[in-house]
């Protein structure tokens, strides 16, 4: 069974999905220690510069860094968290919020975890992202769903789509014209894969 991070940075949180088993970790990225105690949630772990934390940690390891440092929080959360042995890997409260610069450093962290194997999404209120490299995945859908399919290698080739709007096999989508953008979902389940390369995919809710 893999064992799950579910990291929450300090952008806009829905707890959707965010159902921990035993074994799994559950980390705050710096500010993201907020949004879980307005859940009634609490995090195993803080990790950050501290500088978006409003209140006072306790009762909660604090891993501490320099806020000057070549790192986003959520990279160190996503480092220590692979570190720990997990290989899946949600990600909340990093659609950018009042920092919306920090989603495009989420995105290119996801291609990256899931360049080296891991299974890896973004949830949103709204939307759910997936990184996906070089094999195929099943979405749950409902007709008329809006799945936009990206790629974030310059080339990603061998691109399936099926269960969509509009079908595809052996497609070549590249890092520079949104040719995967806005398709919608057919029936209760869209199968997407990819040969080479990797993809960002958009499933809106």
């Amino acid at each position: 069974m893999k064992k799950t991070a579910y990291i929450v940075g300090a952008g806009r949180f829905c707890p959707r999905a965010l159902r921990a088993r035993r074994g799994d970790l559950i980390i705050a990225a710096d500010g993201g220690y907020d949004s879980l105690l307005a859940f009634g949630l609490r995090p195993h772990l803080v990790i950050g510069d501290l500088d978006s934390s409003t209140g006072r940690i306790a009762g909660v390891p604090v891993l501490r860094f320099p806020v000057r440092k070549d790192d986003t929080d959520l990279s160190l959360a996503l480092r220590y968290a692979a570190d720990a042995g997990c290989t899946a890997f949600r990600l909340y409260g990093a659609d950018g919020g009042p920092r919306e610069d920090h989603f495009l450093g989420a995105l290119q962290l996801m291609a990256a975890q899931s360049e080296r194997g891991a299974d890896i999404r973004l949830i949103a209120e709204r939307f759910t992202i997936y990184a996906l490299s070089g094999g195929a995945m099943v979405l749950c859908t409902r007709p008329g769903q809006t799945v936009s399919v990206f790629s974030h290698s310059p080339l990603s080739r061998g691109v399936s789509l099926h269960g969509l709007s509009y079908e595809a096999d052996g497609l070549t989508l590249s890092s520079d014209f949104p040719l995967g953008i806005s398709n919608a979902a057919t029936g209760s389940r869209a199968v997407i894969g990819v040969r080479r390369g990797t993809l960002l995919i958009y499933q809106g809710l």
